[in-house]
């Protein structure tokens, strides 16, 4: 099964437009890593990820039955964001196990996303904007997202880091909402729902 390669990039433009964007928005006086600091975590991250790249990636593409079209994903790797999915751009996080986390969530966006994805996902679409049509866009965007990654954590790790990324979530309604809708209806039968309406 074809899965492409994360390639983890940094960007000193791109880097330094979040600085400033940090600097002009945020109302703490956070201190914004340095390039150093951002390379060298940017390594340390990068190995840990390896050791799950090729299993998740495939995972994802078998339980969905949705297809990785490139080869290679840029991941650029900056001193702070909120992390997002195209183009695939990472913080530094204190935590990089989150890090691997937060990844693995903005990668099962671009599997949506990868070409030819969104027509075959159209119908499954479909039946979760009308099923969950008195939510949030974002919420109902991420609802089979979170039963995905539900199911990612069980296999792959533990119900504890789960239960990490539920928590850290729940400062945020719509994702807060999202999960406990997964956490209401069970993360397997919302993968089911949505996986049968893939063409």
């Amino acid at each position: 099964m074809k899965t492409p390669k994360i390639l983890f990039k940094y960007s000193w433009i791109y880097d330094q437009n979040w600085k400033e964007w940090i600097k002009n928005y945020k109302t703490k006086n956070l201190k914004y890593p340095s390039t150093k600091k951002v390379l060298n975590y940017t390594v340390k991250v990068e190995k840990i990820w390896r050791n799950y790249e090729k299993n998740i990636l495939s995972e994802l593409s078998r339980i969905t039955g949705l297809k990785w079209k490139e080869d290679f994903i840029y991941c650029y790797v900056v001193g702070n964001c909120r992390p997002f999915s195209n183009p695939l751009t990472m913080p530094v996080y204190n935590d990089k196990g989150y890090f691997v986390d937060t990844l693995i969530h903005e990668l099962i966006h671009q599997l949506f996303t990868q070409e030819g994805n969104m027509k075959q996902t159209t119908e499954a679409w479909k039946y979760i904007n009308r099923k969950y049509r008195n939510e949030t866009v974002r919420t109902r965007t991420h609802i089979p997202l979170h039963a995905i990654l539900s199911y990612i954590y069980i296999i792959f790790f533990d119900e504890k880091r789960l239960k990490r990324d539920i928590i850290s979530k729940s400062f945020f309604y719509d994702y807060k909402r999202a999960w406990q809708i997964v956490q209401q209806e069970g993360y397997q039968n919302i993968i089911h729902e949505f996986i049968k309406r893939i063409k």
